[in-house]
């Protein structure tokens, strides 16, 4: 199956293996992964700052490129996945742009949802020694419904023990812009999830959006408890570091 990486701004800038180890992990369950040079970032903060009109032109270059073939499109970050899931509401019914828009979602998946749902896979045979929780993203758990996919693919790691911790399913306060808008609140919100998570005494805090994860791990650091608590992408722990390296990515 051919199937198109979407390439996340976070991913591009500062969290590139994690977009190298899902073209990896894509390849290894037998698929040709495509990338389109011409796409561009899914508008998400320029939508979420209120800017609709001025996003149009940027979500229809991004339809566009991806119409170039029919495959699905694939990330590793819910938050992505949710908001061109979401294009064709930037347009009015009977408008064609509607169509085209809604087709393009249908198309958009968030990595574990395509792992599991597409692809029929729960165990990868990955193995990682230690105990976890999983951080629920807001995109990926209350936005697109993806809740037991992420778990299944953990509960199959080998020498792995996912741990409950109270409140898991709130939110950690980043946000997107939120967290630059209401630094105080949001500042609150991850204090208090990283306090939850502590208190089970876990050895890896697991999600599926690195967003949430750099602002999980910033908490961290300034508890300075990182030392203490690895924070990891879920395709961190389906393919490491050693096989990234050997595949020579």
């Amino acid at each position: 199956m051919r199937v198109n990486l979407f390439v996340t701004c976070i991913g591009d800038v500062v969290k590139a293996n994690t977009l190298k180890k899902t073209v990896l992990l894509l390849e290894k369950l037998g698929c040709e992964v495509v990338f389109l040079s011409k796409q561009t970032c899914c508008g998400q903060p320029a939508l979420n700052s209120g800017y609709v009109n001025e996003s149009r032109a940027a979500v229809k270059t991004l339809i566009k490129t991806f119409e170039e073939n029919d495959y699905p499109i694939v990330a590793p970050a819910g938050s992505c996945i949710n908001s061109m899931k979401k294009y064709k509401y930037l347009f009015e019914e009977g408008d064609a742009w509607r169509e085209r828009a809604e087709k393009f979602g249908e198309r958009c998946h968030d990595l574990t949802d395509f792992i599991v749902n597409v692809l029929g896979v729960t165990d990868v045979g990955a193995k990682l020694e230690g105990k976890a929780v999983y951080h629920a993203s807001c995109s990926l758990w209350r936005k697109l419904g993806v809740v037991e996919e992420p778990i299944k693919l953990l509960k199959a790691v080998k020498g792995l023990e996912l741990l409950d911790f109270e409140n898991s399913e709130t939110c950690c306060g980043f946000g997107g812009t939120f967290s630059v808008k209401m630094a105080e609140v949001s500042g609150e919100m991850v204090t208090e999830k990283v306090e939850h998570i502590l208190a089970v005494q876990p050895d890896y805090v697991i999600g599926a959006d690195s967003s949430c994860l750099i602002n999980i791990g910033g908490r961290l650091s300034r508890e300075k408890q990182l030392d203490k608590v690895k924070v990891l992408h879920i395709v961190d722990v389906l393919v490491t570091d050693e096989e990234l390296e050997e595949a020579g990515y």
